[in-house]
């Protein structure tokens, strides 16, 4: 039987091995997947929700929320969508639309482009309505951790900055990352809370101080100005200004010198401040008593056995003084002549006990030890004891000044600063509250008394009656100080510091406040200059902690008074009407978690963002603007 051409061997064979190959083909790829491992399930991301950063009170200083960025891929966006799109977003970024479609066009065959960075939930809300109605195919939104700060540069040095990535980049969001934001572990996926920090100082106190301290930079023409209040018998500190300051909700665009946290990180000579701690160093080593005396005679001058010539001058001609007087009118030549009776590493020792030359171990990541000088140093002369004890040849913080002064006011036992007053967890559980840690004595207590009382006659009789609040005694000690000359060497004939050192109340010291107004224009000296300015916040801190004046009135009354309860403010299916209100009365709402409040300026609410009326949606932002 012959067989039909379609069947020819030759096709049967060319089937067969096909067929074959198709079989082998078949077989090795289900025994590759059956023996592959199966693709592993995705783990979710850990989360972290950071802790808020409050003051002593519990008043949101830095307080989480979330940004976007938003992300357009232009390579998917038609050519002829593209300025109906910039139309339509611009407005809600506050972008011109016409640029935006340039940037569009110009990266048009690109994957990625940023419209734009950390835009907030209110923009987030009103471009999803947008692109859906819309119908925009080509955009993202990237959600990223965020950060508010509703009091935008008060105290912003102290407070920091956290980037884009939730990690802080300075101050206390930097210090105390893991505090704020605990680590996770990638491979458990188990969502974290922060702890919240309560700082020492206080809100209402450091404004009051920061509109001070403006208002001498105004006057002054100062390049820059510190002003520090701590608590004597605590260490805690009160206020920590350092202007100018950058507004932190802006940060990005501050500038440099808005970022410096100066009364940390900068070190300079102190001046005639530094006596204070120079006398009761003399008279607690028992070089000098407190009714010995020294002839001013306007210059010191003396030529040491190896011929070195030193000559100090001083602003006045004194006459005979004892330690109290040289105080009192800030004599160079009675100190320098004093710092002839200790010999130098006694004298040395001391300052380094008061902490001059280490840093102080306060919550900073950055803080400078600042500078003395030593016998073995390079530049040490014959002249170094007798200018280091005039505040010359010594760089110190504004900070190692408040620990000097707490140690004048603590009767000669140095306290630890700090700026963290108490931690909680997310449910207020108490973490860790501050205890004072006092350290080793360096004066004794009769030295130290006797100090507080010779800065109490300097503010009556000498340079810092500038200072002299009237009704409740303070002690200062002002001081100028020529900065160095970085182009030409030695001393500047133009830039000086002024400062002023107080303590008060003089009886029973409670506040160490110390002011330094760098780089003034016209009057230079700190008794004229930097006293008024101690005397000005000394009231604020005064009034502000209810201490006693001598002139305080009194009334008798029956000791029940009637004190009407604020009307909270709910905030419910739509956004209320807050023009009016006043900051105590909004306060309460920075809790609620589905929503951020943002309050700008102090006083009472003169403009809102959204309207009243705005229907309340999840993680809405409310913008409210202060006047007085």
């Amino acid at each position: 039987m012959q067989t039909n051409g379609i069947f020819k061997r030759s096709r049967l064979i060319t089937t067969g091995v096909l067929f074959a190959l198709f079989l082998i083909i078949t077989i090795t790829f289900y025994a590759i997947t059956g023996l592959s491992k199966s693709p592993e399930k995705s783990i979710s991301k850990p989360t972290v929700e950071r802790g808020s950063i409050v003051d002593r009170n519990g008043k949101p200083l830095a307080v989480q929320t979330s940004f976007y960025h938003f992300v357009l891929t232009p390579k998917t966006l038609p050519h002829s969508k593209i300025y109906q799109f910039a139309d339509d977003v611009a407005p809600v970024l506050g972008l011109n639309s016409k640029s935006l479609a340039e940037k569009i066009k110009q990266n048009s065959d690109a994957n990625f482009l940023y419209v734009q960075k950390k835009i907030t939930e209110n923009q987030h809300r009103e471009l999803l309505e947008i692109i859906a109605k819309r119908n925009y195919t080509s955009v993202r939104f990237d959600k990223i951790p965020g950060r508010i700060y509703p009091e935008n540069d008060l105290a912003s040095q102290l407070i920091g900055y956290m980037g884009d990535a939730g990690v802080g980049l300075s101050g206390i969001e930097y210090s105390e990352q893991n505090t704020l934001s605990p680590q996770t572990d990638p491979n458990n996926p188990v969502h974290k809370y922060g702890n919240n920090i309560f700082l020492t100082i206080d809100a209402n106190l450091q404004y009051k101080l920061e509109k001070i301290a403006r208002e001498t930079m105004a006057q002054t023409k100062c390049e820059s100005l510190m002003m520090l209040a701590c608590e004597a018998k605590s260490g805690e500190i009160l206020s920590y200004i350092s202007l100018p300051s950058a507004n932190l909700n802006a940060y990005s665009s501050a500038s440099q010198e808005e970022q410096i946290d100066r009364p940390s990180v900068s070190a300079y000579e102190p001046g005639s401040v530094f006596k204070v701690f120079s006398v009761a160093s003399f008279i607690d080593e028992g070089t000098i008593k407190k009714d010995s005396t020294f002839y001013c005679d306007g210059v010191y001058e003396k030529t040491t056995s190896t011929g070195e010539k030193i000559k100090i001058t001083c602003l006045g001609h004194h006459g005979t003084l004892t330690p109290e007087g040289a105080l009192k009118y800030s004599c160079n030549d009675a100190l320098a002549q004093m710092s002839d009776t200790i010999e130098t590493n006694r004298f040395l020792t001391k300052i380094k006990q008061l902490g001059f030359g280490t840093i102080t171990g306060i919550e900073r990541a950055s803080e400078t030890s600042g500078f003395v000088k030593t016998p073995g140093d390079k530049f040490w002369s014959a002249r170094s004891k007798a200018t280091i004890s005039i505040g010359q040849e010594i760089s110190v913080s504004a900070l190692q000044m408040i620990q000097g002064g707490t140690t004048i006011a603590n009767m000669g036992v140095p306290i630890q600063l700090t700026f963290i007053s108490k931690i909680t967890d997310k449910d207020g559980n108490i973490k860790y509250i501050h205890d004072p840690q006092y350290k080793q004595r360096v004066f004794s207590e009769s030295t130290s008394r006797y100090i507080i009382n010779c800065m109490e006659k300097t503010t009556l009789e000498g340079n810092g009656t500038r200072a002299n609040v009237e009704d409740l005694s303070i002690g200062t000690k002002t001081g100028t100080a020529q900065m160095a000359d970085p182009v030409h060497g030695g001393y500047s004939k133009t830039d000086f510091i002024a400062s002023c050192m107080g303590i008060f109340p003089v009886q029973d010291p409670e506040i160490v406040l110390y002011v330094v107004i760098q780089k003034p224009k016209g009057e230079t000296y700190g008794g004229r200059i930097a006293a008024p300015a101690i005397k000005k916040a000394a009231n604020e801190i005064i009034d502000h902690m209810g201490m006693n004046r001598a002139g305080a009135a009194s009334l008798s009354h029956t000791g029940r008074i009637s004190v009407s309860e604020p009307k909270s403010v709910n905030v419910e299916k739509t956004v209320p009407d807050f023009i009016g209100k006043s900051k105590r009365d909004i306060i309460p709402l920075l809790s609620r978690e589905d929503l951020n409040i943002i309050i700008q300026g102090e006083g009472w609410v003169k403009e809102q963002t959204p309207p009243a009326g705005t229907p309340v949606t999840e993680n809405m932002t409310i913008e409210l603007f202060l006047g007085q």
